[in-house]
């Protein structure tokens, strides 16, 4: 369950937080290795996995997956562009092909738009799995297993969203 939204000056004081570890740290903001490159990445691979376990039905190495005639057959690496700039991703697939990933969808190499609402979830106090359900839940109409299954735990990530504006 997803605890209450910070106030707007705990908002800013969390963004604060980020930005000082991270210059304390000498990790650019923006760029290869930045922060939001990076925190771009860990959502994005958060929600391709949640992806492949919700079409495959199950998780990495559970045994309830075994025999099923369809399973996880590696990655494929991927540069996408995005605001911050190049975010390496790994796509995941399975072994018939029938894997149509929705957040970076195939042959996709823009996303315009992600940066902003990472940071602005991530400033909120929500963690990259929250922020990936909801990209997930927003990518998808609500009759796909993804969606209807994240739904019901992002109703409030999706007001945030619709009342979020870049500052």
């Amino acid at each position: 369950m997803i605890e209450s939204v910070p106030a707007r000056g705990d908002q800013q004081q969390l963004a604060q937080e980020l930005v000082e570890e991270a210059r304390a740290e000498g990790v650019e903001l923006v760029g290869p290795g930045g922060l939001l490159t990076g925190l771009t990445e860990t959502v994005l691979q958060t929600a391709l996995q949640a992806e492949i376990t919700e079409h495959l039905g199950s998780d990495r190495h559970d045994p309830a997956g075994r025999d099923r005639g369809n399973s996880r057959n590696g990655a494929r690496s991927k540069t996408v562009l995005t605001e911050v700039g190049p975010v390496e991703i790994d796509v995941p697939r399975d072994r018939d092909g029938s894997f149509e990933p929705v957040i970076v969808r195939k042959r996709q190499r823009r996303l315009d738009g992600i940066d902003q609402i990472v940071l602005s979830l991530t400033a909120r106090g929500l963690t990259t799995g929250e922020v990936a359900a909801q990209l997930a839940a927003r990518a998808s109409p609500l009759g796909d297993p993804p969606a209807r299954r994240c739904a019901g735990r992002t109703r409030r990530i999706s007001h945030l969203l619709s009342t979020a504006a870049p500052d």
